[in-house]
């Protein structure tokens, strides 16, 4: 099976360039537009993603609050984060994480 590191093969100017095209006001501002192309959207979300604790839990609501401040159209991006593996959700769809769950 071919892992995403494989399949969006990005060079780092490649990256730079995305980065700096969709975050016109700095990485830790907001998303211009969250892309239509898989290998930019990609590249957002390992950016994007490192805002998140790893193993930390979050309710649905904790990730919205977050997302907005990246983008309005937040659902899109969880979504994206879940489709390709850069969070795990519950299966009651109320928690997210990434990596291992905390204990307790």
């Amino acid at each position: 099976m071919i892992t995403l590191e494989e399949r969006f093969q990005v060079t780092e100017i490649e990256r730079e360039k995305v980065l700096r095209n969709y975050f016109r006001k700095g990485l830790g501002g907001p998303l211009e537009t969250f892309p239509s192309r898989d290998k930019r959207k990609y590249i957002i979300a390992q950016e994007i993603i490192k805002r998140f604790e790893v193993g930390k839990v979050y309710l649905e609501k904790e990730i919205n609050v977050i997302l907005k401040e990246i983008h309005p159209d937040f659902a899109t991006i969880r979504r994206f984060f879940i489709d390709y593996g850069f969070m795990n959700r519950s299966d009651d769809g109320k928690e997210y994480w990434i990596g291992n769950k905390e204990a307790g």
